[in-house]
């Protein structure tokens, strides 16, 4: 069936054979099923331009995420170098680590 204008004419060819019962509900099941998928085709095809915003949106929140922490990274990891740079500034040793008190 290519067209919707041959869904007449079967459905007067069928019911002209006299169907049993059974081959009806199969039939109109088949249709109500089809019926779904399609309509269900037509919300997809509405709605995925707003999903593709919404996944857009999600993916550039997650890039963000990870930038931030690759420069807090970054940050921690400089502040121990200027710690190791104030030591040396004070001679070199640590002050936590005397052995003895003088």
């Amino acid at each position: 069936m290519e067209t919707v204008q041959e869904l007449i004419p079967l459905a007067k060819e069928m019911m002209a054979q006299k169907p049993n019962g059974k081959m009806v509900k199969l039939y109109v099941l088949g249709s109500v099923l089809a019926f779904f998928g399609v309509m269900i085709g037509l919300v997809e095809t509405v709605c995925s331009p707003f999903s593709a915003i919404s996944r857009l949106r999600e993916a550039d929140a997650a890039a963000a995420t990870s930038q931030a922490a690759r420069l807090h990274e970054s940050r921690r990891r400089e502040a121990p170098s200027e710690k190791s740079k104030e030591q040396e500034a004070l001679g070199g040793r640590s002050l936590s680590h005397r052995q003895h008190a003088s």
